[in-house]
């Protein structure tokens, strides 16, 4: 049974970082999809960054390109979001989420979500 369990959300000012992580079970990275996504309040879910493990690419959407970073640990089955320079405008539920199916870009995935999904983890950035 797949599962991924976020942690690493909180407060923070603006400016700030966090580092979110997923610890995930049931599969492991090598042959997955897995990525990060954020939905805020009254607002559609937004892909925010994955990788794909048939490819070399990490994928951004284009509002925290340069400022988040995706990376994981196969070690620990773990993935992170290392979050900088945030805004308030990053305020959201972050999701982390996985899919069975690497035959799709990383674009796809951030358009279109996976199928397996956290419970989420809350991020609130203060101005």
């Amino acid at each position: 049974e797949v599962q991924l369990v976020e942690s690493g959300g909180g407060l923070v000012q603006a400016g700030g970082s966090l580092r979110l992580s997923c610890a995930a079970s049931g599969f492991t990275f090598d042959d997955y999809a897995i990525g990060w996504f954020r939905q805020a309040p009254g607002k559609e879910r937004e892909g925010v960054s994955c990788f794909v493990s048939s490819d070399d690419n990490t994928y951004y959407v284009d509002s925290v390109k340069g400022r988040f970073t995706i990376s994981s640990d196969n070690a620990k089955n773990t993935v992170y979001l290392q979050m900088n320079s945030l805004k308030p405008t990053d305020t959201a539920v972050y999701y982390c989420a996985a899919s069975r199916r690497t035959y799709n870009s990383g674009t796809y995935y951030l358009r279109y979500g996976m199928d397996y999904w956290g419970k989420g983890t809350l991020v609130t950035v203060s101005s």
